[in-house]
Parts: structure tokens; sequence; C-alpha cells
């Protein structure tokens, strides 16, 4: 399926539903796996357990590509990126980040490099990643010495961190 179809709701994706409000140009190359536009699900029982009377509504991101709230921002970071010409970009993760950032670089056909702190992923997410071809490298330490590497490979601009550092992870 082209990104630049629509889901069976007729949502197209983040940045096209807000591209309005977002710094992306007509010829602006949009990567996205349709995320967004996930339902809102009353919960009644949660709130009368708490003894509440209020209408309470949850959001579930886990309708996401990946199933994760990080494909919101993944979508923009990407986009980002592949407009700049970037043909790599990395993350350290410990989950989430890793599956977005691998699903969104090969919708855009760009490489990932993913950085896991030792024996600190959860296994899901690092299937999804090496589902879609992310090069993954384990590392003593902790996800705050993973992001530090990344930031050192990302320094010169020629790979793009994704991390929420990123300030075009909206």
């Amino acid at each position: 399926m082209s990104s630049e179809h629509k889901n069976a709701a007729g949502w197209r994706g983040v940045i096209r539903g807000y591209r309005e409000y977002l710094a992306v140009g007509p010829e602006t190359p949009i990567i996205s796996l349709h995320e967004g536009n996930t339902p809102l699900i009353r919960v009644p029982n949660f709130v009368e357990a708490i003894g509440g009377a209020f209408d309470l509504y949850l959001k579930y991101e886990g309708l996401n590509p990946t199933a994760s709230f990080k494909d919101r921002g993944m979508t923009m970071a990407v986009t980002k990126a592949k407009a700049r010409g970037v043909q790599v970009i990395a993350c350290a993760s410990t989950g989430n980040t890793s599956a977005s950032a691998a699903a969104y670089a090969a919708r855009a056909k760009m490489k990932c490099v993913v950085l896991i702190p030792e024996g600190k992923i959860a296994r899901g997410k690092l299937a999804q990643a090496l589902m879609y071809g992310a090069t993954t490298l384990q590392m003593p330490g902790n996800f705050d010495d993973a992001l530090s590497i990344v930031r050192e490979l990302c320094a010169d601009g020629v790979v793009e961190v994704v991390n929420s550092i990123n300030p075009h992870r909206i």
C-alpha cells in the first residue's frame, strides 16, 4: 500500500491530518504508516471503581502501526530526515522507539541503527526492529549510555538521531 492511500477509515496519517500546523512543504516526501487517529475508549467501570461520577476516556495507542504512541512523532522525524537527504537514522531504545524507528526507516527505504542497553529491551519490540531490517547493537550500560553513543554517532548530521531529543519528534 502506498503511503498516499488512505486507511480503511479514510485517515492518511498524522502529517497529512495536521499538515497546516507542521513544518512540511508541498514537496516534502511524507513518510507515513497511517499512524494516529486511534480511538478514545470510555471506561465507566474504572470510574465506578474509584468512586467517580464523571466520564473518562482512554486513548488506545496500541492501534498505531507498531502498537505505540511513538509512531506519532516518528513519522515527522523520519519525514524531515528523508527531506534532508539523510540515508541512515539511529536511536537508543529499550523497546518502542526501536520498533517505530525501524518501521518508518523501512517505509522510507532508509537504514536504521538501534543501540540497546545489554539485556534491557522488550523482546517483542526487538523482534519488530529486526523484522523491519534494523541493525541492532547491544552494548554494556544503561539507556543514557546508549543515547550518549547515538548522539556522538549523529553529531555530524550524516546519521539522524530519532529519539525524543530530535526536535521534529512532535
